[in-house]
């Protein structure tokens, strides 16, 4: 493979300096947690190699809400990001066909992109809502594709899929032979449902999640990937082997306390998300500069400048990073229209919420000349 740097992460908070940025709307997560405040103990850790699929209790407790999901049925990985490169680079060749649904994570393009695979982009539209459709996505594999990749919610846009509708991608996905890549790292920030575990609907779809988005635990990295199938997992545990043999005890430890707390700690944060949700929605609703497709799930949402503006969008980002000192994710981190821009809204505080959201108010009517 031939690596190449990102946009989503050479310009990202923690690469351009946290305190250079005074409202940090680019987060894609939930506000970060202080490791004071978990109350952990830690004095009877033995920091040696760990078991190569990470803490049996661990595992047990990522799986307990499924019936037919084991701790076998896990692998974690350092962060939802090695668990995608692991099964890009475990599944694909040069050439091999593969589908994935446009915009998206970078990695889950950019990866397979690298290996020299046959990338199919499914492209959502913002005047269809970022609805997907699943017969048309479904329509797309062909005889030898490799896999079929989605994020849900989706990623930038916080759109969902009704269950019955991924249940029904599912029966396609197995009718075709193929497999399924379900992103699903915001499945529990779902606003009026929550989808099941990817993994639990057939041995043909691939889970990954981690602790960063929905916990605030970004540095720990904390991720896994979910699959019934033992031929897939034993081929993606020997990749884990070959590039990092076991994870951190240290972070499976941290991870598996707070898991432990998990009714407490999603209380909290989904009643945080909701709130903050609410000053997002507010805003819009009062700026007509601006337009979306309201998310329906996580703590992001991809909203446009109106398209008819004649706006110059370098002064306007210059504008707006520069001289408001707020950050957003510019629709080029999803190599998508600079009109758009990813909003996160659970990292910040609500003040900060409200001050960056009024700063990119004022660098449009300031690039305006409004």
């Amino acid at each position: 493979m031939r690596y190449r740097r990102m946009p989503i992460e050479i310009e990202s908070p923690e690469q351009l300096g946290y305190n250079a940025i005074a409202c940090n709307l680019a987060e894609s997560s939930v506000t970060d947690v202080r490791f004071a405040d978990l109350n952990l103990d830690l004095s009877k850790l033995v920091l040696m190699y760990s078991d190569h699929y990470g803490k049996p209790e661990l595992r047990a407790l990522l799986t307990q809400e499924s019936n037919v999901l084991w701790p076998e049925h896990v692998l974690m990985t350092v962060g939802a990001a090695a668990a995608l490169f692991i099964i890009a680079t475990s599944l694909l060749q040069p050439g091999d066909h593969v589908v994935v649904v446009y915009p998206n994570y970078a990695t889950n393009i950019e990866t397979p992109r690298q290996i020299g695979a046959d990338i199919e982009l499914h492209t959502l539209s913002f005047e269809d809502g970022w609805a997907l459709d699943v017969d048309a996505l479904a329509a797309r594999i062909r005889p030898g594709t490799k896999y079929v990749s989605i994020t849900l919610p989706h990623n930038p846009t916080g759109m969902m899929l009704p269950e019955s509708d991924l249940r029904r991608l599912v029966h396609m996905i197995e009718q075709k032979n193929t497999l399924l890549l379900v992103d699903e790292t915001y499945r529990e920030m779902g606003y009026a449902s929550v989808l099941p575990l990817a993994a639990s609907l057939s041995d043909r779809v691939i889970g990954v999640s981690s602790l960063s988005k929905t916990y605030g635990l970004p540095g720990i990295r904390m991720g896994w990937l979910m699959t019934q199938n033992p031929a897939l997992m034993e081929l993606f545990l020997a990749a884990k082997e070959q590039i990092f043999i076991s994870g951190s005890v240290l972070d499976e430890e941290v991870a598996y306390q707070y898991l432990r707390e998990k009714p407490a700690h999603l209380a909290r944060i989904k009643a945080d998300i909701a709130r903050k949700f609410a000053l997002v929605r507010d805003w819009m609703a009062e700026e007509p500069l601006m337009q979306w497709a309201e998310p329906q799930g996580g703590v992001v949402c991809f909203p446009r400048i109106r398209p008819d503006l004649n706006i110059n969008l370098d002064a306007f980002y210059e504008q707006l990073n520069g001289h408001y000192k707020t950050q957003t994710g510019p629709g080029h981190w999803f190599e998508a229209d600079r009109h758009h821009m990813r909003v996160g809204f659970g990292w910040p505080g609500d003040e900060e919420m409200k001050a960056g959201l009024s700063n990119i108010s004022s660098a449009l009517r300031d690039v305006l000349g409004a």
